[in-house]
């Protein structure tokens, strides 16, 4: 990991905590056990400011790029969940691999619980759409 924890924006951070504190913990086992463990890192999180925030961390509206034991890289772009978009990659941060990845960093590996099991998800890029139309 290339941070002790994972690293998460202060608004942010309080936008993911009201999401999860809305969402059907019910669905199924896959997504109620991906719920607690993001819970759980959440009590962990080193929570910073805008300004301070490393770019390779994703975060809400990040372009990931991962790769799994299986198949492609693919990207995804981490979303609220009214945005969600799967035909257009456009993935919920409530989505197991949303979950998954949120708060982590470039070069991280990550073990999670999937519906095909635990799979691990190794981050090769990560992209800030807004940071780049800031510049």
């Amino acid at each position: 990991m290339k941070y002790e924890e994972i690293i998460i924006e202060k608004r942010e951070y309080e936008l993911l905590r009201q999401i999860i504190s809305n969402a059907d913990h019910n669905k199924d086992k896959t997504y109620k056990a991906s719920i607690e463990k993001l819970t759980d890192e959440l009590k962990s999180a080193t929570i910073i400011n805008n300004e301070n925030m490393p770019i390779e961390v994703v975060r809400f509206n990040s372009i990931v790029t991962v790769q799994m034991p299986f198949g492609e890289p693919k990207s995804f772009q981490i979303v609220t969940p009214d945005k969600s978009d799967i035909s257009k990659n456009k993935l919920s941060i409530l989505a197991p691999m949303g979950l998954a990845l949120f708060g982590y960093a470039v070069s991280d590996e990550i073990m999670w619980q999937f519906p095909s099991g635990i799979n691990a998800i190794k981050i090769l890029n990560v992209e800030q759409p807004d940071a780049l139309q800031k510049e």
